[in-house]
């Protein structure tokens, strides 16, 4: 299984399903009650049936240079936003008439061994080692200097094996990480070591405009039944 699969199960304490054939693992959690499935990273997965689609642009980088995989970033063009129910931008609206803002918050740092919360701001002038295997490592880094921290930076790949030599550093720096690299260190990390979770947060009531889509999606589909 992978890093997002074993923190989206943590998070949210309901069941998660994994799998290449994502109707297989769709009817999975249908066959364990779920009324509601929700596919992390599902949108060309044509092969499964949905009501309601939601696509999140990384506010930063945007459609990067517009090319589609492997020349660029792309799986599609940017046409197909025009059939989405939703559209959310992780960091601005990257000049999208009607999607909705988002940004991911830290105010805290805890600890993998022990547990130990810390507010975030308490490392802030102090030189720590950031770590971060995911799509945008620079956006973690950011987030860390915005509390004032000085932050040494090490991006790896999304979704990196770590090892015990890729958290370890000959000082006595602390090590931040984003807490999806902290499902793979448990075994590895030492009390210095801190991962930093984050959360969602939309601005004005962007989060109910979100909700109501859903919901209404939900009820369209109970409608049917």
């Amino acid at each position: 299984m992978g890093d997002e699969s074993i923190l989206l199960a943590r998070r949210t304490g309901v069941p998660v399903a994994i799998g290449r054939d994502r109707p297989a693992a769709a009817q999975l959690l249908v066959n364990a009650g779920c009324d509601v499935v929700v596919s992390d990273d599902g949108l060309q997965h044509y092969a499964m049936a949905r009501d309601c689609e939601i696509v999140v642009i990384d506010g930063d980088r945007r459609f990067g240079n517009g090319w589609l995989l492997p020349a660029g970033p792309l799986r599609e063009t940017p046409a197909r936003l025009a059939a989405a129910d939703a559209i959310v931008v992780n960091g601005g609206r990257a000049l999208l008439d009607g999607a909705l803002s988002m940004r991911l918050e830290a105010k805290s740092a805890l600890s993998l061994i022990g547990g130990a919360v810390n507010a975030l701001d308490e490392f802030a002038g102090r030189s720590v080692h950031a770590i971060a295997g995911i799509g945008n490592p620079e956006r973690f880094f950011k987030m860390l200097r915005a509390h004032g921290i000085e932050v040494i930076g090490h991006p790896l790949p999304d979704h990196a094996h770590l090892q015990a030599a890729d958290i370890s550093f000959a000082d006595e720096r602390p090590v931040l990480m984003t807490e999806k690299d902290a499902v793979k260190c448990a075994g590895i990390a030492g009390p210095h070591h801190w991962y930093v979770p984050v959360t969602a947060s939309f601005d004005g009531g962007e989060s109910n405009v979100l909700l109501d889509i859903v919901t209404q999606a939900i009820h369209r589909r109970a409608a049917l039944r």
